[in-house]
């Protein structure tokens, strides 16, 4: 019996993963090659329409931005098939892939696949097709290989659907559905930071948020006795000296918990960054082991009313005056601001135009409360009311004459801020896909557990299959979004670029947790709509996360002119 034949009569009969586990590896590695050679069949016909004389033009991309963004979408599929197809060979050689993995990545593939084919999702409201990328009919047909012929119909089918929702039942309360594919060690990290958030956050956690009350300093002090603040930072300089994969896994678990309690390490992280990559000696001693261990915390103080996304339109400035930078201007949207010990300030020093007049401080501050936020000369402010995302607060804050130390100037040297600021986007983002992860997986337990307790018709919810089946489809994209982000977090720790991957990740990820919070949701009903329910905490915190660190369509834009401006 054919491949083909094979997986149409297991569709029909409604097999399990026995259907295609001898031939998987095989079928997704060819239906790679197949996303792979239609991807460069849409970057020749993508760039044919925004190209002028051999380069990219900034307007043509801005008046094709649906095809562009799009390319971008179709370029994450496929970077998230080969890191599934990857994960696959090596849990296979490691004789790790049973039955639960392989569905995964059969529905995964068949489901995607299908999607590309069909048309991708950038939003609820925007579905890019081949058509749109410029893809010929018949390079589209040419896509449909015996391998994605194959996994499109084997993939997400009502027998792979039931098998799943069985798997997922049985497995209810396990730290992951599927083995991750990580090593012990990092099981290890995960199984740490599950029991602290499970003892210490979740029972709190709709309290703080319904109140919009800071996350208790003696839960700080605990993440810091954890090392969470120090993950990354070299030993040397007091921290745990781990890799992006361990921030990956801790993150993921926080967030679980509460995206408040595993965004908290954000601000450590981007500092630890800056300061590691762009510091002095002298700032690199100074701070490092503070913020790696709890004394400090930072806040990164980037982002200006009316610019979001353009730094280059920045307005802030910091003029030298002897031994002091005086800063004066406006900053919006600053997390954890009033309880920060000290802020990565971006701000322009100079008369340079654009980015090149942008310095990055090291802008000391006293703590301050609820009562009075800012208690520093200079400074003023005040919080500005979310959705979710809380736990750490919002803030505006004005400068006036505030005083920063010259010897604060990261790096020693003005006009580096924003080349500074580009050289932690890649942990940022890897760690922020990584909080949408935690997000997802909290929704999906949350789900999980209102169907398996909810009695309709005389049966548990979860026994419909539209119910079980939102559910399975939570649980196959965590496992895909987890694979990318992964792999992102590896490339960096290997020293490699990793903008790229890393932007794929948060955009997918962050579209991920969208949907698993919002099906979630559904599947409480009136309940999930009602705010004593955490499903609707849990929907207000996924939201934010396909805003910040990179809205998606700075985030798709980012990617494909990336990949764009090598020409063809």
């Amino acid at each position: 019996m054919s491949q083909t034949q094979s997986a149409a009569s297991a569709s029909r009969t409604g097999a399990n993963a026995d259907l295609l586990l001898a031939d998987l590896l095989l079928l997704t590695g060819q239906a790679v090659e197949a996303a792979n050679k239609l991807l460069a069949q849409a970057k020749t016909a993508v760039f044919a329409k925004v190209a002028k004389d051999g380069k990219v033009s900034a307007a043509a991309i801005e008046r094709e931005q649906f095809a562009v963004h799009g390319f971008a979408w179709l370029a994450t599929y496929v970077e998230a098939l080969r890191q599934l197809a990857a994960y696959a060979a090596r849990m296979t050689e490691e004789g790790r892939f049973g039955e639960f993995e392989a569905l995964i990545v059969q529905f995964a593939f068949g489901e995607y696949l299908n999607q590309i084919s069909g048309g991708i999702p950038m939003s609820q409201v925007e579905t890019v097709r081949p058509l749109d990328l410029g893809i010929s009919d018949g390079d589209h047909a040419g896509f449909h290989t015996e391998a994605v012929r194959t996994l499109c119909a084997a993939g997400n089918t009502r027998g792979t659907r039931a098998r799943l929702a069985e798997l997922i039942a049985a497995n209810a309360g396990a730290a992951t559905f599927g083995d991750t594919g990580l090593e012990e060690t990092y099981d290890a990290i995960r199984d740490q930071m599950r029991r602290f958030a499970d003892a210490e956050v979740m029972p709190h956690a709709h309290e703080w948020h319904l109140k919009d009350d800071y996350i208790p300093m003696p839960v700080v002090k605990q993440m810091a006795e954890l090392g969470v603040f120090g993950l990354t930072i070299p030993e040397e300089f007091g921290g745990l000296g781990l890799g992006k994969e361990s921030m990956c896994v801790v993150s993921e678990e926080l967030s679980r918990g509460y995206i408040g309690v595993g965004s908290l390490g954000t601000r450590s992280e981007i500092a630890a960054e800056l300061i590691l990559g762009g510091g002095t000696k002298e700032q690199k001693d100074k701070w490092l082991p503070k913020i790696a261990s709890g004394e400090v915390l930072p806040t990164a103080v980037f982002t200006e009313p009316n610019t979001g996304s353009d730094l280059a339109s920045l307005k802030t400035r910091g003029k030298r005056d002897g031994d002091v930078y005086k800063v004066n201007g406006n900053k919006t949207w600053i997390t954890h601001a009033a309880r920060a010990d000290v802020m990565t300030l971006l701000c322009r020093t100079n008369d340079e135009p654009g980015y090149k007049g942008l310095s990055m401080l090291l802008a000391e501050k006293p703590r301050g409360g609820d009562e009075e936020p800012f208690p520093a000369k200079g400074m003023s402010g005040g919080e500005i009311e979310v959705l979710g995302y809380r736990g750490m607060k919002e803030f505006e804050i004005g400068f006036d004459d505030f005083e920063v130390k010259a010897e604060n100037l990261l790096g020693g040297e003005e006009g580096q801020g924003f080349k500074q600021l580009m050289q932690t986007f890649e942990s940022a983002r890897i760690q922020t896909a990584a909080r949408a992860v935690g997000v997802a997986q909290s929704a999906l337990e949350l789900g999980l557990r209102y169907a398996q307790d909810r009695i309709q018709f005389g049966k548990p919810i979860y026994d419909f299959p539209r119910v079980n089946g939102k559910l399975v489809m939570m649980a196959v994209e965590i496992m895909v979004a987890r694979q990318l982000t992964y792999f992102a977090a590896r490339e960096k720790d290997g020293g490699r670029r990793c903008d790229l991957e890393a932007g794929m990740a948060k955009l997918l990820a962050a579209r991920i947790a969208w949907a698993a919070a919002d099906n979630a949701l559904q599947i409480h009903g009136g309940n999930g709509f009602a705010l004593e329910y955490p499903v609707s905490r849990v929907l207000c915190d996924a939201r934010i996360l396909n805003i910040f660190e990179g809205a998606a369509e700075i985030q798709a834009q980012v990617i494909a002119r990336r990949l764009l401006e090598g020409g063809n």
